[in-house]
């Protein structure tokens, strides 16, 4: 599909109603009615936007961004499954227990159910409690988190009497993730560089673009959704380190969610809550690129850029892990043979990961000093490396002390520049233009699935980890998209 004009998104829908008993939407005209024509010279970015959606078929996506996306969709329901025992989600079931509706979804790897809304919020926060989720690398978003709990929980709560085929679900997926990561580009950096969590900010459009359009949402509704999603920002960088961070993708897919059923039901918004001179963009950031979320739809796909974290920690510290664990393993490094560790970074991983003394599992994944000891000492990052022990490990401790980062102006984002010396007075050098988990050097499918089981060890028993996988490779095939939660939750 190319770039967006009225002759091929002009298509009207009625909205399946999704409760029961709940007035059709075809009574209302409006819904009924495509957006009004845009005008030339106007920028109109969320009526274009709603438009693609509502248009947008499973049958026009590549081959390449279907993989993707099923990618995309392996890896969350990896990191959902491996973080749903982490205290932080244990907090949160405990204090939402009381006041959760009907049983409606799973929650990914525990015995609870709860209300989609609920579920879509904590098996959000799940997924990114361990910092190991998708990551576009532009814009430091993690798409998947917002987009798939809200739609997984929705396909849920259909299955009994509209089932979500595999086919659509993976639609929608795509779709949701092309939102955020295209809304992103539009502000970023300065809408993150002010303090703004952006997976938050921008994951509560894709959830609410993903989940409209598996309700069936006209395009007025979708516009409507957009709005209603822009009128729920979420989510601050002053939280990186403790458990409200992973709050901020567990409540923009909840709130995306929220939006979408509202929008259904005809509850409106302006038509152009993302662009207006007080809309979302020039509210919560000083650069709007609106080419960026309009310009290629259909033809340019941001989720081909979405990439998989073999590290559990901030993506700004991979280049330094990686560096450190090729060369430990290289040279057979033990850490008493280590008098100091020189890192040249760019000047974001001090400003994200600098914390020289982290207390916790979850400081310890916003220190590159930690980062870099446990991966010498380990030869490795997962979230074992993360836990409040590891952080503790006198070892990792002691190491840690003899790291020492700069900033180097020449160093980009994805580079470092490492120097390992030793008692024996040798120096071992690196540099790291791209870290594995990037675009240039992506996570294999053998590796993703090694993430995954070593995710899921101890949750879900070996058979049935297997079985989940294969459901995810096969989502195209399956008749109803549901079956993935429920292969999802212990037996």
């Amino acid at each position: 599909m190319g770039l967006v004009t009225r002759r091929s998104f002009l298509q009207s829908g009625v909205a399946a109603s999704l409760a029961v008993g709940a007035p059709a939407v075809a009574a209302d005209t409006a819904a009924r009615q495509p957006v009004a024509q845009f005008e030339p010279g106007k920028e109109h970015v969320t009526q274009v936007l709603a438009a693609y959606i509502h248009g947008a078929r499973y049958e026009d996506l590549p081959a390449n961004v279907k993989k993707e996306g099923l990618r995309t969709l392996l890896n969350y329901i990896g990191v959902a499954v491996g973080g749903s025992h982490h205290e932080t989600v244990d907090n949160a079931v405990r204090a939402l227990t009381p006041f959760s509706g009907p049983g409606q979804a799973s929650l990914l790897g525990r015995h609870e159910r709860f209300d989609i809304m609920n579920a879509a919020f904590a098996n959000g926060v799940a997924s990114h409690i361990f910092d190991y989720d998708d990551t576009h690398l532009k814009t430091i978003i993690h798409p998947g988190g917002p987009v798939i709990s809200a739609i997984l929980a929705l396909a849920e709560y259909r299955q009994q009497d509209h089932p979500v085929s595999g086919k659509e679900f993976l639609n929608a997926l795509v779709l949701g993730v092309e939102t955020c990561l295209r809304i992103g580009n539009a502000v970023y950096p300065n809408h993150y560089d002010v303090g703004w969590h952006i997976t938050g900010t921008t994951g509560v459009f894709g959830a609410a673009a993903a989940a409209g359009k598996l309700l069936g949402l006209s395009e007025q509704q979708l516009v409507w959704a957009l709005g209603l999603a822009a009128s729920q920002p979420v989510g601050l960088r002053e939280s990186f380190g403790s458990m409200n961070k992973s709050f901020n993708p567990g409540r923009a897919a909840a709130n995306g969610l929220f939006a979408a059923l509202l929008a259904q039901q005809n509850f409106t918004s302006s038509d152009g809550m993302i662009e207006a001179k007080r809309g979302w963009a020039n509210a919560i950031s000083t650069k709007q690129d609106y080419r960026e979320i309009t310009a290629g739809l259909g033809q340019r796909y941001e989720s081909l850029l979405n990439t998989y974290k073999p590290f559990a920690c901030g993506i700004v510290e991979h280049p330094a892990i990686d560096a450190a664990i090729q060369l430990r393993n290289e040279n057979h490094l033990a850490p008493e043979q280590i008098v100091a560790v020189d890192l040249k970074v760019h000047p974001l991983v001090l400003e994200l990961t600098g914390k020289k003394t982290p207390q916790t599992g979850l400081e310890g994944k916003f220190s590159i000093y930690h980062s870099v000891a446990a991966a010498l000492v380990d030869g490795a990052a997962g979230e074992k490396q993360y836990s409040d022990r590891a952080v503790r490990d006198p070892r990792v401790v002691a190491l840690r002390g003899k790291v020492t980062a700069i900033i180097d102006p020449a160093i980009k984002p994805e580079q470092v520049d490492m120097t390992i010396r030793l008692t024996d007075g040798r120096s071992l050098h690196r540099y790291i233009e791209h870290a594995i988990g990037s675009v240039e050097v992506p996570m294999s499918d053998a590796q993703l699935e090694a993430k995954f089981a070593d995710l899921a060890e101890g949750i879900l028993p070996g058979e049935q980890v297997q079985k989940l996988m294969a459901a995810c490779w096969n989502l195209e095939a399956l008749p109803n998209a549901a079956a993935i939660a429920g292969l999802a939750v212990p037996g």
